[in-house]
């Protein structure tokens, strides 16, 4: 019970800073919700996008799943809980920002390359075979780095197409209201690297101190 009871603990540390602490910040987070950043990130215990942004809460809404996939947008009145959460941050909460987080080490994307995989990963990561078939084959891993680094950077870039075949989307990138960010994070450096379409690969963020 070691492990669970280390989140009862926590539990009551996050009380005492957000609700009995001096900003009693959930003080002005009662009536609702106002998060200007949707992060779609994965679901890997070690990239918690409030850690790594060291963000508060109310600050950012976030999706995750198994490789931080975006579907593309399908209107058969199926049931898509990444679609309805996209929907909700575009259209009700109108975020500013959507930010697909990858990272590397990915284990839903070592799966998708071959790696152990179940029935329901495996139907899932269906969502990235495009990435896969995307890896030059006849370049060397010191040329272009890991496949599997290949891969993910890869499906980041799936994901933000995927992410513009949504009418709520499409329509606030188009206009400006709404910017889509692929941002990728480094587990081996400690860095964070940005798509930047210009030069078409990913480059250090640098923040802003």
């Amino acid at each position: 019970m070691g492990d669970i009871d280390s989140l009862v603990s926590g539990f009551g540390r996050f009380k005492e800073k957000y609700f009995n602490g001096a900003d009693r910040l959930y003080d002005s987070l009662r009536t609702g919700q106002k998060p200007k950043v949707l992060v779609i990130a994965c679901s890997d215990s070690r990239v918690d996008p409030a850690i790594l942004f060291d963000s508060v809460p109310g600050e950012l809404f976030v999706v995750r799943n198994v490789a931080n996939l975006v579907p593309p947008h399908l209107d058969d009145g199926g049931t898509h809980g990444v679609s309805a959460a996209l929907e909700f941050a575009a259209c009700n909460l109108e975020v500013k920002h959507i930010v697909v987080l990858g990272h590397s080490r990915c284990g839903g994307i070592q799966a998708l390359l071959g790696g152990a995989t179940g029935k329901y990963i495996t139907q899932w990561m269906k969502i990235a075979a495009e990435a896969a078939r995307d890896i030059p084959r006849n370049r060397t891993d010191e040329q272009s780095g890991s496949t599997a680094r290949i891969c993910e950077q890869s499906s980041i870039l799936l994901s933000l197409r995927n992410l513009l075949t949504f009418p709520c989307v499409r329509e606030r990138v188009d206009d400006a209201r709404l910017t889509i960010h692929g941002w990728y994070f480094d587990i081996n450096s400690g860095e964070l690297l940005g798509y930047d379409p210009l030069v078409k690969e990913f480059k250090a963020l640098k923040p802003s101190l």
